[in-house]
């Protein structure tokens, strides 16, 4: 990778496009340290320490945004609006043929939907500006009193136009990258966001090493080479592929013969990406958000109150159960996604239409056949994988408590690895596309 880099930054053109990254993602977090105006931001960061714990939906929402959620920023909202937006818009474009077909188009087609996905980020972050200004004025009491209520709704107005003006900047500068930088923009500012929650968690083993250096600097050492392995075993089941071999038939053109060539279909075992534990993830932490709005009753007298409690309990994140009903889920959305993405009666009919065929398989139904048996193998290998990187970081809570912020430590690694092997291949195809060989060699 570092041999990638350096070959990449001795060409003039590449190293414009990467320079001009790392400045939208030097702006990228410099307007994370933009406060929103008439807003109280120790309140936010000691209600957010308090609250944004465990694996909930606030804390998963503060590390994507690489901590500005916490300091009430204007990136506070980040590109979770998009992100959102992107997923909807790929399920609707699955479940509704006029979105197909627009899917279909090609490029044409393919702007579309990205206008729409647009508009789809933008309702979104209002919605999601207007819900985060009530929790700020109603849980976290961290709004500043304008004194009437005319200034109040101008407070606000301030306060929520701020979240959706930070939200359109930072989609912008990922469209931005996109056309004129390295990489995919939104994994690239997704990827500077959680890079920059790391030190942090680094901060929180080196300052208990410090006051109990007895139990925590072999534990610490244990989390370090825990986290490498981690990082190893992601890198290994990225690049891992089932491969279906393919023959296509020969056949004779006058005193030519074409075809007989053979090939594969590769099938990748983790082909869903970190979309599973997303989808996952936001399931589970609707209980113990709803928590935040509803807190659980001290003293119980009633069936409901006792049921509510029940309730969220059930899906505490220090319990067994949360931990096997998220690798259950994982499992499930995995096979869903993967779903999504390959239909076998689609390639078995390609393959039929190009005169190709996988060996010892007849055409049409035993091949789509064959096909869903190696997806439905590979897709349970890929869940597994989803499943153990998601649930470790629980695992290491339930050792230790004072880990609740590491608790988010698997899926952030495996964001951060696939979004760093994605920019290194796009590296070596900018490289690819600038190397002509000489006719003498």
């Amino acid at each position: 990778m570092f041999k990638t880099l350096r070959d990449a930054w001795s060409i003039a053109e590449i190293r414009k496009k990467l320079l001009y990254t790392l400045l939208m993602l030097l702006i990228f977090r410099l307007g994370s340290a933009v406060v929103v105006p008439f807003l109280d931001t120790s309140t936010v960061s000691t209600w957010m320490a308090s609250n944004a714990t465990g694996g909930n939906f606030l804390e998963y929402l503060d590390i994507i945004t690489g901590g500005a959620l916490s300091q009430a920023t204007v990136f506070s909202l980040s590109i979770t609006p998009y992100i959102n937006a992107s997923i909807i818009m790929q399920l609707l474009t699955y479940a509704l043929p006029p979105l197909e077909r627009m899917r279909d188009e090609g490029e044409e087609g393919q702007k579309k939907l990205n206008k729409i996905t647009a508009a789809v980020s933008l309702a979104l972050s209002v919605f999601m500006s207007f819900a985060y200004y009530l929790t700020l004025k109603n849980q976290m009491n961290a709004v500043v009193d304008g004194g009437s209520k005319a200034a109040n709704v101008f407070i606000a107005f301030v306060i929520i136009l701020s979240f959706i003006a930070g939200t359109s900047i930072v989609v912008w500068m990922g469209n931005q990258i996109n056309d004129k930088g390295i990489g995919n923009g939104i994994s690239m500012l997704l990827f500077a966001g959680i890079l920059a929650r790391f030190p942090v968690m680094a901060g929180t083993l080196g300052e208990l090493t410090k006051n109990e250096p007895q139990r925590y600097f072999f534990e610490s050492l244990g989390i370090l080479i825990l986290f490498i392995a981690m990082i190893a075993f992601i890198v290994f089941m990225n690049a891992s592929e089932r491969r279906i071999p393919i023959q296509y038939a020969k056949r004779v053109v006058g005193r030519k013969q074409y075809g007989g060539q053979s090939t594969h279909i590769p099938v990748k075992v983790c082909m869903s990406g970190v979309m599973p534990i997303i989808f996952a993830m936001s399931f589970m932490s609707l209980p113990s958000t709803i928590s935040l709005f509803k807190p659980v009753y001290d003293d119980p007298t009633g069936f409901w109150q006792k049921f509510y409690n029940g309730f969220i309990n059930f899906f505490n994140t220090r319990t067994w159960t949360y931990a096997l009903i998220y690798f259950i889920l994982i499992i499930a959305f995995n096979y869903f996604y993967v779903s999504m993405q390959y239909n076998p009666i689609e390639i078995a009919n390609n393959l039929r239409q190009s005169n190709g065929g996988i060996p010892g398989i007849r055409p049409g139904k035993p091949t789509s056949d064959y096909i869903q048996r190696v997806l439905s193998k590979i897709t349970l290998v890929g869940a597994f994988f989803l499943g153990i990187i998601a649930i470790f970081p629980i695992a290491l809570n339930w050792m230790d408590p004072n880990l609740s912020s590491l608790a988010m430590g698997g899926t952030t690694i495996l964001i951060v690895v696939s979004v760093a092997l994605e920019t290194v291949r796009t590296l070596e195809s900018e490289m690819m596309m600038r190397h002509h060989k000489g006719f003498l060699e």
